[in-house]
């Protein structure tokens, strides 16, 4: 089995284990207990802040550890709009943003907050502009736009974006789980206020991630008990998983030469597959630079993306076809319909998405398979229309 599916998660590296390795064993102790055992748990937490600190320019009193992204960007958005509760009522995030931030603010929305959602273009880009022709001067508190997008993989403005909600007073979050380790990131430069990031992304262990708060931000618990994490987010630290997610963050963060490597991969796969299919189409930006490193998602007319997955499976790739199944059933992609892609356009995604374990060996055993599998599917495809009107 050959692994294209890095955007859903990575592998947990070698280095990152045997980091962790003592903290499931030996070193038990909980963090808070005052004892050798508990000193050593909360040295190595607090090694693990300044590491991953160091990687955004930050403060290590500035980042707070969760279970992952998905809580990370629950704390952020519920635990502002509690801050400001009766000041701020308005949030603006994209049409594309991840699930956890749509659902998040659809919460929202229920208990008295305005979300608008801002448009992308054909290439799945938000325009700066029209985040602030969406503005609503002393309503705003919190504009939410992704770094870049999980499905297209699309680079969006976000330093433009922090660096005009830094100038009308607005706090901006950004989720960078995609490109935390490859893009540059400086939370100062980049006028950051919150950042959200998932440690199975990186290589590290599921269950861990983290956001940056930056201070002097206020910020309503989401979970409370305990008074761990400075009181930002309560109960007993995962200790080895955040050690494991600090270690990751270094490991990838120092990676100077793999964006390279992965985006010289996707375009010599996507040149290949053009050889084979004239009618592909690059579902994001054409420019591999305007997307993030390694990320491609395409569309083969005529085929669902779902349907594909499967094939490719049975032959040995694990793909994504760039949307969550539902009921057994992929529904269109709602970062494709924000496109401009019809509902039935939007079921044709498929994501590749290349990491450190993949070669270019294995990229062509990849490209040499599609043709017969496209083949076969579409031989069925048209078994099936044929039967359609007998079975009516």
């Amino acid at each position: 089995m050959i692994y294209f599916d890095h955007a859903a998660s990575t592998p947990l590296d070698e280095k990152v284990l045997e980091a962790m390795t003592p903290f499931l064993k030996e070193s038990f102790g909980n963090p808070s207990s005052v004892h050798a055992y508990g000193r050593d748990a909360k040295n190595a937490i607090e090694r693990s802040r300044e590491q991953i600190a160091d990687t955004l320019n930050a403060d290590p009193r500035e980042i707070v550890f969760t279970s992952g992204a998905t809580e990370s960007i629950n704390a952020v958005h519920k635990g502002v709009a509690w801050a400001f509760h009766g000041k701020y009522r308005h949030i603006i995030i994209s049409s594309i943003e991840h699930a956890c931030v749509l659902e998040t603010c659809d919460w929202l929305t229920n208990h008295g907050f305005a979300v608008t959602e801002i448009p992308v273009n054909s290439e799945g880009r938000v325009d700066p502009q029209d985040v602030k022709k969406a503005v609503r001067p002393g309503e705003t508190g919190l504009i939410s736009i992704m770094a870049a997008n999980n499905e297209v993989g699309t680079l969006q403005p976000f330093r433009e974006i922090g660096a005009m909600a830094r100038e009308m007073g607005i706090l901006f979050h950004t989720d960078a789980v995609q490109a935390y380790g490859k893009l540059p990131l400086d939370v100062d430069r980049d006028h950051i206020d919150f950042l959200s990031v998932s440690g199975h992304k990186i290589y590290g262990p599921k269950g861990s991630g983290f956001f940056y708060q930056r201070k002097g931000v206020e910020l309503v618990p989401l979970v409370h008990g305990g008074g761990q994490e400075r009181d930002r987010r309560g109960g007993t630290e995962n200790v080895a998983g955040i050690v494991g997610l600090g270690a990751a963050a270094v490991r990838i963060c120092d990676e100077a030469n793999e964006g390279g490597r992965l985006r010289v991969m996707a375009d010599l796969f996507v040149d290949d597959l053009r050889k084979h299919f004239k009618d592909l189409k690059v579902n994001g930006p054409e420019k591999s630079d305007e997307r993030v490193p390694g990320l491609l998602n395409i569309t083969l007319p005529g085929l669902e993306g779902e349907s594909l997955v499967h094939s490719l499976d049975a032959a040995g790739f694990a793909v994504s076809s760039g949307a969550a199944c539902a009921a057994g059933s992929a529904p269109p992609s709602h970062v494709l319909i924000a496109m401009g892609r019809s509902p039935k356009e939007a079921k044709q995604g498929l994501r590749f998405s290349f990491g450190r374990s993949n070669s270019g060996e294995q990229v062509k055993q990849l490209v040499a398979a599609l043709p017969n599998i496209v083949g076969n599917l579409k031989v069925m495809s048209s078994f099936l229309d044929d039967d359609e009107p007998a079975k009516k």
